[in-house]
């Protein structure tokens, strides 16, 4: 976000969510519980796996070694699917009669050569460190973002927009609504000025609902039980616009409304558009694919350096090659917020951070399965999850302590 944003006396920044019965959130889940199991069966898996679905298919496809005897696919999607909230046949997809279909191959050998012995050791036979070995599973950019908005750190209008779905999901779960269906999107449009967040412009929720009901209930019990029960009064007054089904009818949604396709939400999966993103999606890959695992580092380290008070707002960069465990760039940005110089902030991240794919494995401890819970509603800022390691901020103090500052309380 450019220094403008942060001198505009009045912005509107929108950003989306979607509930778990959307089609490419379906996806998503998906290809996770998959990765989940192997990496139960196998935490040295190597999965690249994708889906798609379309009205009463599920296909799986991808590239998945591991030393597992065997594991139900088909079964696992079928498990999914129920969870997701596809149980009767009226929604026009269920569990029990979508077809699956299941094309997996095992890993690239030429991918595996440069994962399995980073360059660093290839160069230079002997003398490394175990960490050192892994090489990234790819290449690319990967973003971490992180600002004082939100007790979770993160921007008013994701946050929200979060917070929103997770209560449209709620409400149909437990019965409060029991006319609504799987399928659901939200977005929050939210007023700045001069950078900080004062009000909730708009709200806009899509609902897929039961055809027997009427607008009028809709529009009345969407913004009872699932706007105002979601987002805290301050945010909204008498000018916020509720915007509830603006087509009229959301009664055909899911995968019979809509082709889903694993990856294809990675702005909601982040931060809303707020901060850049390098174009990796998440779910279906194993740690050692660094669209995976370095966009949850530069998300520790983001949060950590605003959690220590060297920013209100940090945005961190990293670059990686394929088959090679250093970073080959890193990159930071404050937006004119920080407490200390860019400069000083960046070598304590260097100093406070190994930003090696093996090093990030190890110290977030993410080969074991904690995937499926992130599939939906964002893999940041989730306050409402209990172990999320990248959302730890026991970096902040270190941090400070480099900087010259007094470490945050607590």
């Amino acid at each position: 976000m450019s220094s403008t944003f942060m001198q505009a006396p009045r912005l509107l920044f929108t950003s989306e969510s979607v509930t778990e019965g959307h089609p490419d959130k379906l996806c998503d889940q998906v290809s996770d519980a998959i990765l989940d199991e192997f990496l139960r069966a196998d935490p040295e898996a190597r999965v690249a796996c994708e889906t798609a679905s379309t009205t009463g298919l599920v296909l799986v496809l991808g590239e998945i070694s591991s030393r597992a005897d065997y594991i139900d696919v088909p079964a696992v999607v079928r498990r999914t699917v129920q969870e997701v909230g596809y149980t009767k046949a009226e929604y026009g997809f269920d569990y029990e009669t979508c077809g699956t279909l299941v094309s997996i191959k095992e890993q690239s050998a030429d991918i595996k050569m440069g994962v399995d012995e980073a360059l660093e050791v290839r160069e230079r036979r002997g003398g490394h460190d175990a960490l050192e070995a892994l090489g990234a599973g790819d290449q690319g950019m990967m973003y971490g973002f992180a600002c004082d908005e939100t007790p979770e750190l993160m921007p008013a209008p994701i946050a929200l927009a979060h917070r929103a779905a997770r209560q449209l999901a709620a409400v149909r779960a437990d019965g409060t609504l029991d006319w609504l269906r799987p399928d659901g999107k939200t977005q929050v449009t939210v007023e700045y000025r001069r950078g900080q967040p004062a009000r909730v412009d708009a709200v806009v929720v899509a609902a897929q609902h039961d055809a027997e009901v009427g607008n009028d209930v809709i529009d009345r019990d969407i913004e009872e039980f699932v706007i105002r029960a979601a987002i805290p009064p301050r945010w909204l007054d008498k000018d916020t616009r509720i915007l509830v089904n603006a087509t009229g009818r959301f009664v055909v949604g899911g995968p019979m409304g809509d082709a889903g396709l694993t990856g294809r939400k990675i702005i909601v999966d982040t931060y809303g558009g707020m901060a850049r993103h390098g174009g990796g999606a998440f779910s279906g890959k194993d740690p050692t694919k660094v669209d995976r695992s370095a966009n949850y580092a530069a998300r520790w380290v983001a949060k950590n350096v605003v959690a220590a008070g060297l920013a209100r707002r940090f945005e961190l960069q990293l670059a990686y090659v394929i088959g090679k465990a250093e970073p080959v760039s890193v990159n930071i940005e404050t937006f004119g917020t920080g407490a200390v110089p860019d400069e000083t902030i960046e070598r304590a991240v260097r100093g406070a951070f190994d930003l090696r794919p093996g090093a990030i494995i190890r110290d977030l401890d993410l080969r074991r399965p904690l995937y499926r819970q992130v599939a939906a509603y964002g893999h940041f800022g989730r306050d409402d999850l209990d172990d999320i390691p990248w959302e730890r901020t026991n970096r902040a103090a270190d941090l400070a302590r480099r900087c010259g500052r007094e470490a945050p309380a607590g």
